[in-house]
């Protein structure tokens, strides 16, 4: 029920924020791209009935998650603390702090670090198709 009604709000808040009309609504560009956070240009999406899936993820402090890798093109926003973003195959990184929008990596291994003291939590948007995994190992 919280996610329909989450989900629901974000739908009225992007309609609104799109109405010239609406007296006081701003609306903040937080990311438009067609590359992922490597620079890698993003792949076309899959064919099939579209689904979209949002998650909520939060990473204790001093905590790595496994590395992974995502089939489908999603971008998080760091809502808390600090993450550390590693891509497995060529070492860079990426360090993200509350406010920060993140385009995820899509075919390459990588995986996300908390360094802070303090949970890290960040929201995840992926847009795929049904029966798509979010991620694999």
């Amino acid at each position: 029920m919280m996610r329909c009604l989450l989900l629901a709000s974000l739908m009225s808040l992007s309609s609104l924020a799109w109405s010239a009309d609406a007296a006081g609504v701003q609306s903040e560009l937080l990311l438009k791209t067609q590359q992922s956070w490597d620079g890698k240009t993003y792949p076309a999406y899959p064919a099939g009935q579209p689904e979209v899936t949002l998650l909520r993820i939060t990473i204790p402090p001093h905590t790595a998650l496994d590395w992974h890798q995502h089939p489908i093109i999603n971008v998080g926003y760091m809502l808390a603390g600090t993450l550390v973003v590693e891509n497995q195959v060529d070492g860079s990184t990426k360090t993200l702090h509350a406010g920060d929008p993140l385009p995820e990596l899509v075919g390459t291994v990588h995986r996300g670090t908390n360094p802070g003291d303090e949970p890290a939590t960040i929201l995840v948007f992926y847009a795929g198709v049904v029966g798509s995994p979010l991620s694999t190992k």
